[in-house]
């Protein structure tokens, strides 16, 4: 879309309603947060044609949001909610209400021209709640088993029974990814190829196809600063502190955590590389950041080249 105007539009999400605020300087007004709300907001926001649209992640419910402006063909970006408080303690905008907030994000917008945000197919989509559910379900199992150790021996019973129903939702959960990957054959390449490495696993495999869609489209160090495995220098003066890994996608980084892990005890190629760092005087945390972000840059690269693991092509 052609853009005739070079104003940046704020909008901060709540439940039940959107602060949106035009320019810097510009109109500011409140809408209700359901299909009416959204189609006045559409109308008002094509009669600016504005530059870029930029919304916080607000746990989600900016979803619907940024499907109704994609579908409408306006330019939105997706920022995190760190970055833009960063942003504001930087250029001193310390007051906090909504519409102050939504002011925030247009002037974040101008300042830093975030990435627009691409609507992801239905089967993408699908497939990245199916990996966020079955997160969820986890999280509540590793709760209620942790509640049975200490709980009355009267309520013992019901925790075992919900552990019981869990699993069987994760199991079932479980099913439905491997049924979806399997329908598209791009999904099921890519997952074989990724599964191919001595210590990626199914999970991980199926989280990085979910949530990791720019996996072999992107360069090593676009696709490190993605996750957050890209390490962050901290100078200042003659201070050196010691760099590191944050930001990015933390259920995507915590999943190649775990398959780091294991690939330094499955994997020949990793845990050669693991040792000399650990040799060269590495603290353990650091040398295993170090073989997350290259496995990670090995991942991409086998994507984008469609090859599986070759340790031949991997040297440590």
């Amino acid at each position: 879309m052609s853009q005739e105007s070079d104003l940046y539009v704020g909008i901060d999400v709540s439940k039940t309603m959107l602060e949106v605020v035009i320019g810097l300087e510009g109109e500011a007004w409140s809408v209700a947060y359901e299909p009416q709300g959204l189609r006045e907001l559409v109308q008002r926001l094509r009669a600016v044609k504005p530059a870029l649209i930029v919304v916080e992640a607000t746990g989600g419910y900016e979803r619907r949001l940024l499907e109704v402006l994609c579908l409408a063909r306006l330019p939105v970006a997706r920022v995190n909610p760190r970055r833009v408080r960063a942003f504001a303690r930087a250029t001193g905008l310390l007051a906090k209400t909504d519409r102050l907030d939504a002011r925030v994000l247009a002037r974040f917008g101008e300042a830093v021209k975030p990435r627009p945000y691409t609507l992801p197919d239905e089967r993408q989509q699908y497939l990245k709640e199916l990996v966020r559910r079955r997160r969820q379900l986890l999280e509540m199992r590793t709760a209620e088993a942790n509640r049975l150790d200490t709980a009355p021996a009267r309520i013992q019973g019901q925790i075992e029974e919900h552990i019981r129903w869990l699993e069987k939702q994760i199991e079932q959960v479980d099913q439905e990814i491997d049924d979806l990957i399997d329908q598209v054959p791009e999904w099921k390449k890519k997952v074989d190829i990724l599964r191919s490495v001595p210590g990626v696993g199914k999970v991980t495999a199926a989280t990085l196809a979910a949530e990791l869609p720019e996996l072999g489209q992107a360069d090593r160090k676009e696709i490190a600063a993605l996750v957050g495995v890209a390490p962050m220098n901290n100078e200042s003066g003659q201070r050196r502190r010691k760099r590191r890994i944050q930001g990015g996608r933390p259920a995507v980084r915590n999943v190649l955590f775990m398959a780091t892990l294991a690939a330094v005890r499955s994997n020949p190629v990793l845990r050669q590389r693991y040792q000399r760092l650990l040799e060269r005087g590495k603290e353990k945390k650091v040398a295993l950041a170090a073989c997350m972000r290259y496995l990670l840059t090995v991942l991409n690269a086998m994507i984008r080249r469609h090859q599986p693991w070759n340790p031949t092509l991997c040297g440590a």
